[in-house]
């Protein structure tokens, strides 16, 4: 009898994927914030390899809706299964724990939940009003799911008043039945489409934003179409990162993009029609999201102090 074959060997991990290591007076201080707030973040559950640096800058990526996502990608440290009820005061203490942190620009997430009627967009929508409320002049970043495609929950949402919204493709339509079997990549694109629709009639500085992740198994050219696709579908933001396989049991890493290839892809992206792309092997899809915000409203303000001043 032959002997079944043996497992592929896994992909080295090369030198340049380094993250700032976790610990600090700031880390821990963040640590205990949100552990005395009761809330998650999407840093410490999908073990993003730059928490370090971001708890350090005093920053995190709230994850809402608890820990225990609805869906079960196979690129995803989040864990998953049945979720809990959800907490009411949630919001509120999210408002509070980013006036702690003085925070001038809130990124907040989710878990998905396919269990609810609106798939949480209330809940996102009441804690966009509660950082408002609480820290007048915070910016704020939504990380949404699909909602199943629902253009209803979408504009719960968008209504609420986010300054960015953000949703992401994540990988390559091919790819889709192996790490996001739950999820579609039309979908995606048309709940990017909606969001860049609305807020053209009813909020033109609201910026729409995506992500993605390279190295599980894409082609560059594929990588270029869902650069078009998505400038197609109005986004303007977006940022793109090495995957990294967060344990054995979850899809492996085809190969690592070097440098290079990254800063090639952002130099693509801005071609095909992007206005900020934010690509290298540590970027995530919150990674300096506030100078991203920032960045983009001020040259808009530039452009529109330089057309007004060759105005006759």
């Amino acid at each position: 009898m032959s002997a079944s074959p043996s497992p592929p060997s896994p992909v080295r991990k090369p030198g340049w994927l380094r993250a700032r290591p976790a610990g600090g007076q700031d880390y821990h201080r963040v640590k205990q914030l949100l552990r005395s707030a009761g809330l998650h973040t999407v840093c410490e559950s999908a073990a993003c390899p730059n928490r370090g640096e971001c708890f350090n800058s005093r920053t995190a990526t709230f994850l809402l809706m608890g820990h225990v996502c609805t869906r079960a990608c196979t690129f995803c440290n989040i864990a998953h299964g049945p979720a809990a009820p959800l907490d009411p005061d949630e919001p509120r203490r999210v408002a509070e724990t980013v006036r702690e942190l003085e925070l001038r620009f809130a990124v907040v997430t989710s878990v998905t939940r396919d269990d609810l009627p609106d798939g949480g967009a209330a809940h996102f929508a009441a804690t966009i009003r509660e950082i408002r409320r609480r820290n007048p002049g915070c910016g704020v970043e939504v990380l949404i799911p699909d909602f199943r495609g629902d253009p209803l929950a979408l504009e719960k949402v968008l209504a609420a008043a986010p300054d960015v919204l953000n949703h992401n493709i994540e990988t390559v339509p091919r790819l889709y039945p192996q790490l996001r079997p739950q999820a579609g990549y039309r979908r995606s694109l048309l709940l990017l489409r909606r969001a860049r629709q609305w807020a053209d009639h009813h909020a033109p500085g609201l910026r729409v934003k995506t992500g993605i992740m390279v190295g599980a198994g894409e082609d560059p050219d594929e990588v270029s179409d869902l650069v078009r696709d998505a400038v197609a579908s109005g986004v303007e933001i977006l940022t793109a990162g090495q995957y990294l396989q967060p344990t054995p049991e979850h899809h492996p890493v085809a190969r690592f993009w070097t440098p290079a290839e990254f800063t090639a892809l952002a130099a693509r992206g801005r071609e095909l029609g992007l206005a900020w792309v934010e690509a290298g092997p540590l970027v995530r899809s919150s990674y300096h999201a506030r100078e991203q915000s920032e960045g983009l409203a001020g040259a808009a303000a530039a452009d529109a102090a330089a057309q007004e001043g060759s105005a006759p």
